[in-house]
């Protein structure tokens, strides 16, 4: 019997989404306005790199990996497709307090697959905790109409998509030195 040399995606999935999360955190701090470069990122590394590398996670039986890179995946071409739609004439601006839901509902999801981490390591469920909060902030944001809850949910998404980053790269550091350079609990 041969041993399984298939690749670990999750490494993948983990920066699609970090590095994502980290920069449209930065505008929802209030640093910089949307822009080319966070839709961008949002279509390809965020959506298509997570739904690829879920597809992969599929391959290996991962069924968590599979349901989590590709419906964060979705979540990034959905988020993408709402802001850009309405700005090509294909459909309305979503109203804030639909938007609220949305974004509520996406953090219903998350507080699930957060339990689901509980088996896991602490730094993956630190991610997911960290991403039920920040949904439920920007869901906030979005009914209240809040700039400071959206600034606040700004900076908690920066410490949410790092923690991803940090995740990711221990995963591939750790596997590359054959012991734990970086603690990942």
């Amino acid at each position: 019997m041969t041993e399984n040399q298939t690749a670990n995606p999750a490494p993948l999935g983990l920066m699609g989404f970090g590095m994502t999360t980290v920069l449209l955190n930065i505008h929802n701090a209030g640093f910089f306005p949307i822009s080319a470069m966070i839709l961008a990122m949002g279509f390809f590394y965020g959506g298509i790199a997570q739904i690829i590398a879920g597809v992969l996670e599929f391959k290996k039986g991962n069924t968590f990996g599979l349901t989590a890179f590709v419906s964060y995946g979705a979540f990034w071409l959905t988020l993408v497709g709402l802001i850009v739609a309405p700005k090509l004439g294909l459909a309305e601006k979503t109203p804030e307090a639909f938007m609220g839901w949305y974004l509520f509902m996406w953090g219903l999801f998350t507080l699930f697959m957060w339990f689901a981490t509980f088996k896991s390591n602490r730094v993956l469920q630190f991610v997911f905790l960290s991403l039920v909060i920040l949904f439920f902030m920007l869901a906030a944001r979005d009914w209240l109409e809040s700039s400071l809850i959206g600034k606040m949910a700004g900076w908690e998404g920066i410490v949410c998509g790092a923690s991803a980053i940090y995740l990711a790269m221990a995963e591939v550091i750790n596997e590359k030195y054959g012991k734990v350079v970086l603690p990942v609990g």
